[in-house]
C-alpha cells in the first residue's frame, strides 16, 4: 500500500488532526494482537472516514466489516444526537475485544454490533442510510453494493475500502479478489444512478453519493 513516498506519507500524517487516545491504544493493539493488523483504517484513513461523517452528519450508518472496531468508532464521531451505526462482521472471536472498545467509546448505545453473514444480515435491516462503508471480502463487494443500495438515501453515500488492491489492480494478471475488486470499481463507474470517485488514500477509498434510486 505505499503508493507515495514514505516521507511525504510521514508528513501528511504529521500535518493531519491527531486520533484519540483510544483509537491509538486498538492501532497498536490490532497491529501486536490481531492476524493481517493492516485490515485496520488507521490514522490517515480513521481522520478521513471521521471527517466524511461529520460532514454528512448522518442519523444512520452502516458498516460491512467491523474488525477490531477503529473505523466504526471513527464514522460514529460523525453521527447526529440520537444516530445510531449498524456495523457487521463475521468473526466471533474478536467480539468481546470490540464490544469492550465500543463501550470504552460510551457508544454502547450508538452502535448495533452483529456477528454473521453480512450477504444473509443486510436484507434483513429495514433502516434507511445515509453513510454506508463497505470494508469486508473482496468477492462480495458487488453484492454488497447491490443489497444496500437500496437502503441508501438519495443524496447519501456509499464508501468502500481497499479498491486499489495494493496496485494489483493495474496488473495484467488478476486474481480471484483482484477481479472482483476491478469489476465493483467498473460497476461504479458505470452506475449512472451515482456520482463517483476513486480516491488513492492509503489503499484506495471509492467515494460514491447516491443522486437517484
Amino acid at each position: 500500500m505505499e503508493f507515495i513516498p514514505l516521507e511525504i506519507d510521514n508528513y501528511a500524517r504529521a500535518h493531519t488532526s491527531v486520533e484519540s487516545d483510544l483509537l491509538k491504544k486498538i492501532y497498536r493493539d490490532t497491529q501486536a494482537d490481531i492476524l493481517m493488523p493492516r485490515m485496520v483504517s488507521g490514522h490517515l484513513q480513521g481522520r478521513f472516514l471521521s471527517m466524511i461523517s461529520k460532514m454528512i452528519q448522518p442519523s444512520a450508518i452502516l458498516e460491512i466489516g467491523t474488525f477490531t472496531g477503529y473505523s466504526a468508532i471513527c464514522l460514529a464521531e460523525g453521527l447526529r444526537p440520537g444516530g445510531r451505526i449498524v456495523t457487521i462482521d463475521n468473526n466471533e472471536e474478536l467480539e468481546n475485544r470490540v464490544r469492550g472498545y465500543f463501550e470504552e467509546a460510551k457508544l454502547g448505545d450508538a452502535i448495533e454490533y452483529l456477528i454473521g453473514d453480512a450477504t444473509q444480515l443486510i436484507p434483513t435491516i429495514s433502516t434507511e442510510f445515509d453513510l454506508v462503508f463497505i470494508d469486508a471480502d473482496k468477492e462480495n463487494y458487488s453484492l454488497y453494493y447491490d443489497l444496500v443500495f437500496d437502503k441508501v438515501r438519495v443524496g447519501g453515500f456509499i464508501i468502500a475500502d481497499n479498491v486499489l488492491w495494493s496496485g494489483k489492480v493495474v496488473q495484467s494478471k488478476l486474481d480471484k479478489d483482484t477481479r472482483a475488486v476491478a469489476a465493483f470499481n467498473q460497476k461504479a463507474k458505470d452506475d449512472e444512478r451515482v456520482l463517483c470517485m476513486l480516491l488513492p488514500l492509503r489503499d484506495g477509498l471509492m467515494l460514491i453519493q447516491k443522486l437517484k434510486n
